[in-house]
């Protein structure tokens, strides 16, 4: 294996590493040496592979980005049933992944878009163009149900996509808040009556 390539492995090695820790407390609440720790690299190495803990939060939300639109295109595109129904198995995948035993592997983005994006304006657009591009992949959808009939609403697709994604954006906040998980179901009757469904 080349340099780069073993130098690339590694950066990936502590994003992977570290994303959990991260998702469970937080950026600010957790240090380089315990990023090292968890990804069980030698102390003092963490500027080899970032040029500092910012560079290190951008390219773990962009990672997560990237991994992310993979995990909700192969329910979004993938064709069995019509368009309501890959919303709806959108939503379970959201409810699924907030739901206990999960801890850790929640979404970043709800995780840490209040607590980055006063303090990084690089971290703060990643997660915007990040949450700009999940709309546009529902909206994409929903403009679909509209065509064939699955989704009833006649209101703009976009808009329908993005009040859709802020509602589980909350519901997840309250989720966080509750420990509990009726604002999902709430989310849920909301979002059938918002589409139309």
């Amino acid at each position: 294996m080349k340099i780069a390539e073993k130098h690339r492995a590694a950066r990936q090695h502590i994003l992977q590493a570290a994303r959990p820790l991260i998702g469970q407390r937080g950026f600010s609440a957790v240090g380089l040496a315990q990023i090292l720790d968890v990804a069980d690299i030698p102390k003092g190495s963490f500027y080899h592979y970032f040029e500092s803990k910012e560079a290190f939060g951008e390219e773990l939300l962009r990672t997560y980005v990237e991994e992310y639109l993979i995990r909700i295109d192969d329910i979004l595109r993938n064709r069995d049933g019509n368009a309501a129904q890959r919303i709806t198995r959108y939503c379970q995948f959201w409810r699924d992944t907030h739901i206990d035993g999960q801890v850790g592997n929640k979404c970043l983005i709800v995780k840490l878009a209040a607590e980055v994006s006063d303090l990084s304006e690089r971290m703060r657009a990643i997660l915007e163009i990040g949450t700009a591009t999940v709309i546009e992949r529902i909206s994409t959808v929903i403009a679909i149900g509209q065509e064939e009939g699955s989704i009833g609403s006649t209101q703009p697709a976009g808009m329908l996509a993005s009040s859709l994604y802020q509602l589980w954006l909350g519901s997840t906040l309250m989720v966080k808040i509750t420990h509990s998980s009726p604002p999902f179901d709430h989310a849920w009757q909301a979002s059938r009556q918002l589409l139309e469904i």
